[in-house]
């Protein structure tokens, strides 16, 4: 089943798995480089049925760290074009190219992972982050501006232009990053979004920003391309979103025309008590597949061949993204293939180590 064939919208895949995006923290100015050509190249031939390139902020403000890929200019879009290009020129499998579009609200402006992640320092041309309300992440960060209407309309056709950009491109799936605590997500959550206007408050008032941003993107979407949100699952905090809330927020975006939902979890704030295991979001991906009709794509902790194919043969999820396990295993879909007795395509240079038994 992990090697049957599904669509997402009028985007056909060859299979089930899907390259999580994955943050390489490698760009500079928003411009991706060697690194991601390599990254991409690698991926293009891992086995899977969809690559998505990691989350790619829509402003240059609406970034993590200041090596996080964008899309906000036109030396992005060309240094993205020549790293699709090439990982184009080795795709295999019919893989298809998606890219997660994202801002990062209150938690842009920091270092890089192994740089420790802390906020920086202005000597180290931090930026002002934006969010909901004036909240900050955690102790240490930035105090956060509260965005205004004016804001919120600007950053809503930074998404307009960043999605015309990744149509030039020709990306067969768009994906808004509404999940890990960046700024779609912290709308969403009453963790961040404590505002008193029409944006605050309900979660129906919560989300009214979030379905502004899809239902313009929506709009300039082609038919040949699918849009898609990863959404959370949880907060895992008690006033925080629960899966109840979720399923309702999955609903509202199903309503608004999204093609599929990935559905991952936390991140809204530092120090959470999350019970990390193989599988220990899958739970969350079937509460919601329960209460819609378009595909849901699960994360987390996945990393064998029989565990992923376990989730869709017990349809818990309708297809399974890795994102540590192909960091790891570049060509795993090749693994998972042979270890569940379906041939695929791979490159004719590789073929003798593919059908090798060692």
């Amino acid at each position: 089943m992990l090697f049957s064939p599904i669509k997402i919208g009028s985007v056909s895949l060859t299979n089930r798995i899907v390259v999580s995006p994955m943050c390489q923290y490698s760009a500079d100015d928003g411009s991706m480089n060697n690194w991601h050509l390599q990254h991409a190249m690698q991926m293009a031939m891992s086995g899977a049925g969809m690559f998505v390139f990691e989350a790619t902020a829509v402003e240059r403000r609406g970034r993590i760290t200041h090596h996080c890929a964008g899309l906000y200019s036109n030396q992005n879009e060309n240094a993205m074009k020549h790293v699709l290009d090439a990982a184009r020129s080795v795709a295999t499998n019919d893989l298809k190219f998606a890219i997660q579009l994202s801002h990062a609200g209150r938690k842009g402006s920091h270092h890089v992972p192994w740089r420790g992640g802390q906020a920086l320092l202005n000597s180290e041309d931090a930026w002002t982050t934006v969010a909901p309300s004036a909240l900050p992440f955690t102790q240490g960060s930035h105090l956060p501006e509260a965005l205004d209407k004016d804001e919120m309309q600007k950053i809503i056709q930074n998404f307009i232009d960043a999605t015309k950009r990744a149509i030039r491109l020709g990306f067969s799936a768009i994906e808004l990053h509404g999940a890990h605590g960046y700024l779609i997500h912290e709308f969403i959550s009453p963790v961040s979004n404590q505002r008193k206007d029409e944006y605050g408050g309900s979660l129906t008032n919560r989300m009214k920003f979030p379905l502004e941003i899809f239902t313009n993107v929506r709009k300039i979407i082609p038919s040949d391309v699918a849009l898609g949100i990863r959404l959370t699952g949880t907060d895992w905090l008690e006033n925080g979103l629960s899966i109840e809330d979720s399923k309702k927020v999955a609903q509202s975006f199903e309503k608004h025309g999204a093609d599929y939902l990935c559905i991952s979890s936390g991140g809204i704030t530092a120090g959470l008590n999350i019970p990390v295991a193989p599988n220990y979001q899958v739970h969350l991906a079937t509460a919601i597949k329960s209460v819609v009709s378009i595909p849901i794509r699960t994360v987390g902790l996945i990393t064998t061949a029989e565990q992923a194919n376990n989730i869709i043969v017990e349809e818990r999820a309708d297809i399974v993204a890795l994102a540590r396990a192909f960091l790891a295993n570049p060509r795993w879909g090749w693994d998972a293939s042979k270890a569940l007795q379906h041939p695929i395509k791979v490159p004719q240079q590789y073929e003798r180590a593919y059908s090798s038994p060692v």
